[in-house]
């Protein structure tokens, strides 16, 4: 199979930011999106790919390649079928406003492909897996365009097409604590309460491949 590479998903209007992008808002005095490209870059040994459709994206982040969803308007999903087709798979995708993944989750997702088409972490989430940051395999594309042909455009409702593994909750909480690592930064409480964990803990999982533990 040939490298897997990373790729960090800019998509939302962050209308909870006041339209700012989520992504460039710091966690412990850096930005989630720089703290994602050294995650990748340290899991994949190469920098990600950026989906991202605001016009000013290229500058985001020198060095990364920006593409624009290659079917617009589709969601969550669009966006997946981007990174599927642009890097193309195998590619680990990840949404942008998650600052704790850490290298070793993602790796272990990628080896997933192996035996799988998908490779989707479980979690407490409301559906059970986290799409949005889950390894995809060449086989998704197909299966993808087929769905979104269909009109379906939930996260997981390619999966029927496809081989789908799931990796299990306990073997998630042996890279980090699953609530922390899927932590979304989707509203300014988010943030505060993200940039407050990563200060007290001092630790980053691009350097220490570790997420700060639950606060007591």
């Amino acid at each position: 199979m040939s490298p897997v590479r990373g790729a960090i998903l800019a998509g939302g209007g962050a209308t909870r930011f006041g339209g700012r992008p989520k992504g460039l808002e710091l966690v412990g005095g850096e930005r989630i999106l720089d703290r994602l490209a050294d995650t990748m870059a340290a899991a994949f040994g190469a920098a990600p790919l950026l989906v991202a459709n605001a016009p000013e994206a290229a500058g985001w982040r020198p060095g990364l390649r920006v593409v624009a969803d290659v079917r617009p308007n589709l969601g969550s999903l669009g966006g997946i079928y981007t990174a599927v087709v642009e890097t193309p798979a195998p590619v680990v995708c990840v949404a942008w406003d998650m600052p704790f993944v850490s290298p070793d989750l993602l790796r272990r997702l990628a080896d997933g492909l192996d035996d799988h088409d998908a490779v989707l972490p479980q979690s407490d989430g409301r559906r059970g897996v986290e799409p949005l940051c889950a390894a995809y395999g060449p086989a998704c594309r197909e299966a993808i365009a087929a769905t979104l042909d269909e009109g379906d455009l939930r996260a997981i409702g390619f999966h029927r097409r496809i081989r789908v593994g799931i990796l299990p909750l306990a073997e998630v909480a042996r890279r980090g604590d699953p609530a922390l690592l899927f932590f979304n930064v989707n509203t300014a409480d988010d943030l505060a309460r993200a940039d407050e964990l990563w200060r007290r803990h001092g630790s980053s999982p691009s350097s220490g491949e570790r997420t700060p533990e639950k606060p007591r």
